[in-house]
């Protein structure tokens, strides 16, 4: 009875087990996404059908930008430094986002790693990137995509009669997720 066990009765438990485990580490969880106001698609949506809620965004310029790295991108120098890019004109410094295409070697050390679907971004103060070979590069993130928070400097913008919020282009609706506050990306605004 016990070598009956040994080669018949154990194996089967052991593959059980295995099964289960196996199982149990690749089910999807589900979330509960609740949204109190009505949802508006949007994917791509033309600059001039975006209303800001402040008119004049303000500019905020420095006159130095210590320990800067020079990072140039299809002619265009970026400046960074403090976990953040900047632009030179007329001989100051201006707080900008990289545009789509925009490669690194490293990600800064404020990244966070954000999951959409099967793969994941790494956001770093609004702008995200992906992995392409041994450099990271600027792009779109996908609409669903989840984040926490939004950078300090975020635009509240108005479509059709609907509030979002924008950062670099990209379109958020505020969402709770998994009992949190969060942002969904809606879309991309595109500049004539």
């Amino acid at each position: 009875m016990k070598s009956l066990i040994k080669i018949y009765v154990l194996p089967v438990a052991f593959l059980l087990a295995l099964t289960t485990q196996v199982s149990a580490q690749t089910t999807k969880r589900t979330v509960a996404k609740t949204n109190t106001k009505k949802s508006v698609t949007i994917k791509r949506i033309p600059s001039n059908k975006v209303t800001y809620k402040t008119q004049k965004k303000k500019v905020v310029s420095v006159r130095n930008v210590p320990n800067k790295t020079v990072v140039n991108h299809k002619g265009q120098n970026y400046y960074y430094a403090n976990n953040k890019y900047y632009t030179q004109s007329r001989g100051r410094y201006i707080v900008i986002a990289p545009k789509v295409g925009f490669r690194i070697k490293t990600l800064p050390a404020n990244y966070k790693r954000v999951q959409f679907n099967n793969g994941f971004y790494f956001n770093v103060n609004g702008t995200f990137y992906t992995q392409t070979n041994n450099e990271y590069e600027v792009v779109d993130p996908e609409v669903g995509t989840i984040v926490y928070e939004l950078p300090e400097d975020y635009e509240k913008v108005v479509i059709n009669g609907e509030t979002f919020y924008e950062y670099a282009n990209i379109l958020y609706e505020k969402v709770q997720y998994d009992g949190t506050r969060a942002y969904e990306v809606v879309g991309i605004i595109e500049m004539n």
